[in-house]
């Protein structure tokens, strides 16, 4: 977010005057409304953020959000998940207010955003944790904290700022300056600033991406409970579908400014809406056929057609935990003979690549102590009520390979010691 991050947080500590702009608020925004974004939303309570039918371009350029409806809930934590490009930041952007709504509308508690009723970032009641952390080197760790509490009196804002430095396990580092905490503290700090203000909504954009596995465990449930403890709406952006996973009650995936599909974590992963949502959950293994009496015959065996025509090409596709190996696979009557080409033990599981007859290399992941090696001829077969079938036309798009994200230049620190 470059240096919005500063003032995004400046604009919040600097208690501004309301600016609400622009015309009124049409009638049908004044009540609040199920929207089409809670279709199918099993809570019945009102949505802490609602964004409806959100459509965005920068400049001349290419819409980068088409049509993006979402809602959260108190206590619900919704990631938005895809690669690089696909909409995630915009989004955060527009709910945050650094950017100026175009189409549609976004409702944060009680106020409504729309184009032509602007509502600024100081005004919306929404917390932020970033990336970088973006602490202020020139503020001890409570200073940090308290940055955002400017409307609270200087002993309130200090009781509330120790408060949440209690709640993250950081008080005692009250007086250290940031830049002498660890990563995984830095990150602490950022959290406990974000949820101080007691916000309706908390923005998480890649939070947890610059600690280690371990830290990154640990973050990430003082994250969740944080969130719920303070009964908060978290919209969290990650690249990971492991952290998605774990960290969220629902997960939209995002593909060229849309939204793919939006669901539970375990409905995604076992209910694909496409390829691409599949294939955005990791590993899977992807078997052409074509449709016949409502069956998709493959090398490994036959699988349900779902909803392919027949006679259509088809795209079967399985998990590597989800194949049948050895004397499951023969018992079925079905499958192929594949040669091990390589096997890695991962810990938990080992990762076998086999061969089959016709050249088409498949994963295996097994949790069994004992696994063939390479060079050793397996069997098998596909479990058909572990497989998802699409049809085959545009089933071959890969997922957009992911670009990194911008270097934090020197002009954030030196923006953000401008700001005190």
């Amino acid at each position: 977010m470059s240096c919005n991050i500063y003032v995004f947080m400046a604009r919040m500590r600097l208690n501004l005057p309301s600016k609400i702009t622009g015309k009124p608020l049409p009638a049908a925004f004044a009540d609040p409304v199920r929207a089409k974004a809670c279709m199918g939303c099993e809570r019945h309570d009102a949505p802490a953020l609602t964004i409806e039918d959100l459509s965005h371009a920068y400049g001349r350029g290419a819409a980068v959000l088409n049509d993006v409806s979402l809602c959260l809930h108190s206590g619900e934590i919704v990631a938005l998940v895809g690669p690089s490009g696909c909409g995630k930041t915009t989004t955060l952007r527009l709910v945050a207010g650094l950017e100026r709504l175009q189409s549609g509308f976004i409702r944060i508690g009680a106020e409504t955003v729309t184009p032509d009723h602007w509502l600024p970032a100081e005004d919306r009641n929404v917390g932020m944790m970033f990336q970088d952390y973006a602490l202020f080197p020139h503020l001890s760790v409570l200073e940090n904290v308290a940055f955002g509490l400017a409307r609270l009196d200087g002993k309130a804002r200090k009781a509330r700022a120790l408060a949440a430095l209690s709640d993250v396990g950081l008080a005692e580092f009250a007086d250290r300056n940031p830049a002498t905490l660890s990563g995984g503290q830095q990150q602490r700090v950022a959290l406990a600033r974000a949820l101080a203000p007691k916000p309706n909504v908390v923005l998480l954009d890649e939070p947890f991406s610059g600690l280690d596995a371990e830290l990154r465990r640990k973050v990430r449930g003082d994250a969740i409970r944080l969130v719920k403890a303070a009964g908060a709406a978290a919209l969290l952006v990650t690249h990971d579908p492991e952290e998605a996973l774990f960290m969220s009650e629902r997960i939209a995936v995002m593909r060229d400014g849309r939204i793919e599909q939006y669901g539970g974590p375990r409905a995604l992963f076992d209910r694909p809406a496409s390829p691409y949502v599949a294939r955005f959950f990791g590993e899977i293994n992807e078997l052409p056929g074509v449709v016949s009496g409502g069956r998709v015959e493959t090398p490994l065996g036959v699988a349900p057609a779902g909803d392919a025509a027949e006679g259509a090409p088809a795209l079967v596709m399985t998990r590597p935990e989800h194949l049948l190996i050895g004397e499951a696979a023969a018992a079925t009557g079905h499958g192929a003979v594949g040669r091990v080409s390589f096997a890695r033990w991962l810990g938990r599981t080992a990762l076998i690549e086999l061969r089959l007859d016709d050249g088409q290399t498949v994963l295996v992941r097994t949790s069994e102590p004992l696994w063939p090696e390479a060079g050793a001829e397996v069997t098998l077969a596909l479990d058909p009520a572990r497989t998802h079938c699409f049809p085959a036309n545009g089933a071959a798009e890969p997922l957009p390979a992911p670009t990194p994200a911008p270097a934090a230049g020197a002009e954030r620190l030196a923006f953000s010691a401008s700001l005190r």
